[in-house]
């Protein structure tokens, strides 16, 4: 990366100058954020491999093991989300994402050390901590390194950290539990981050905030109320808010049980029910978000009123093939309706993001991104696995099959596809003029 002349911003570090980076050092900053987004989702999911061992280790119900499992992280994730975006519009968020992934990493290694359900909460707790600022600072370093008509792009190739964060946490987990067992898996993970967290320190540049906007970071960042106030007038802002976040309750929200569901219902081990779905979350999920990234870089998409369309109608096709996943009891079915399913959850969230940061003045940003994790979290870590889990014990009392009685709560949640579907498609309607209007703030 070419190196500038340091400009001193208020509440910051030196920061690079506008166009300072090097086309090179632009994909280095957003190849080290997709492996900080890759860790997040790996280090996130990886207890939902591992549910049932973990359930039976600390001798939990289905209901108390998502709310240790899931809960734990969703609420802390949530409460720390805002105050720590407040802090990443308004001082160096390198170094936020790096101290942010060093605590998550480490916390990580911790669970596996957990002998109760107390300590593995207090563990999951501390991977909280660092993950809730982690998201929210990457996505704003990249909106300074790419303009905004590559902006959806370059955020659809960071996503793909989700399909090769899913992949390491799921099937490469899977494996090492069959093996070594639930606690190595998360020994596995957590090292390897402590690591990267020292390189995104040691080599990522602070950008200069709207450098690639209006040429100004628009001075002091706003207020949380003034920030909200913005929001709500974005009613595009705010159904792409929550159609992402529904597709979130929905898409992985029913992901957080499939492993437990699939070594259930067809009586697998973890290691074999993580081979199911294998090439699902790499392949699948990996060529979704490519494609989708490639469909973001042509001229014909610059109209973002056909990127919400898109979205809308691959969400509502997903919807009918995850009720095809969780109804039927043929495996060979399971998987077809399975490679429809999985890459779906996928390639809506770099064109949410890049959507959103467009929607967003540049010292807003971090707020909007924690609103739409906020959201996203609140579904599918805790609202979904504890509505999956709750329903599953109910359910026991008329199906004394616990496959049957998870099946059961799951078929309950597939129709909320439907409803992020909705959201997106009425971003459309006025999407065009409040993208106008983040451009032109203040006013």
């Amino acid at each position: 990366m070419n190196e500038a002349q340091p400009a001193i911003i208020p509440g910051t570090e030196f920061e690079a100058e506008p166009h300072s980076a090097s086309l090179v050092g632009r994909w280095y900053v957003l190849i080290m954020m997709c492996l900080v987004y890759t860790l997040s989702i790996a280090d996130r999911y990886v207890v939902s491999t591992v549910l049932d061992p973990i359930k039976h280790d600390l001798h939990l119900t289905n209901f108390g093991v998502s709310a240790l499992t899931g809960m734990a992280f969703g609420v802390f994730y949530i409460i720390l989300g805002f105050p720590l975006s407040w802090l990443i519009d308004r001082y160096n968020r390198r170094k936020i994402v790096a101290v942010c992934l060093v605590l998550w990493s480490a916390m990580t290694a911790l669970c596996g050390l957990a002998r109760t359900s107390f300590e593995f909460f207090l563990a999951r707790v501390g991977v909280t901590v660092g993950e809730a600022g982690g998201t929210p600072g990457a996505n704003s370093l990249l909106s300074d390194y790419f303009p905004a008509t590559r902006r959806a792009m370059a955020l659809t190739v960071f996503s793909l950290g989700a399909p090769i964060g899913a992949y390491l946490g799921y099937n490469v987990a899977g494996a090492i539990a069959d093996q070594y067992g639930w606690r190595a898996v998360f020994y596995v993970l957590g090292i390897p981050g402590v690591l990267a967290g020292l390189l995104v320190w040691l080599t990522v540049r602070e950008p200069k905030r709207g450098c690639l906007d209006s040429g100004s970071d628009g001075g002091l960042a706003p207020s949380v109320k003034a920030t909200l106030r913005f929001m709500w007038r974005q009613r595009s802002a705010v159904h792409t808010m929550m159609g992402t976040a529904v597709c979130a309750l929905w898409g992985w929200g029913l992901m957080f049980w499939t492993p437990t569901f699939l070594q259930r219902t067809y009586h697998l081990s973890v290691g074999q029910a993580a081979d199911v779905t294998q090439n699902m979350h790499l392949w699948g999920g990996g060529l979704a978000t490519v494609a989708t990234g490639w469909l973001m870089a042509r001229s014909t998409m610059t109209d973002a009123r056909r990127i919400v369309w898109l979205l809308a109608a691959g969400i509502g096709i997903a919807t009918v093939a995850s009720g095809v996943v969780y109804y039927t009891r043929d495996l060979t079915v399971a998987r077809v309706a399975l490679w429809i399913y999985i890459p779906a959850i996928y390639f809506y969230i770099g064109p949410g993001f890049g959507l959103l940061n467009n929607l967003a003045p540049c010292r807003m940003r971090a707020m909007f991104c924690a609103m739409v994790l906020f959201l996203a979290n609140l579904g599918n870590l805790v609202i979904t696995p504890n509505v999956i889990g709750a329903l599953a014990d109910w359910f026991l009392r008329w199906y004394p099959s616990e496959a049957d009685s998870l099946r059961l709560a799951m078929l309950c949640i597939v129709p909320t596809g439907l409803w992020a579907a909705a959201h997106l498609y009425l971003a459309a309607r006025d999407i065009a003029e409040d993208q106008q209007r983040a451009r032109a703030f203040p006013f």
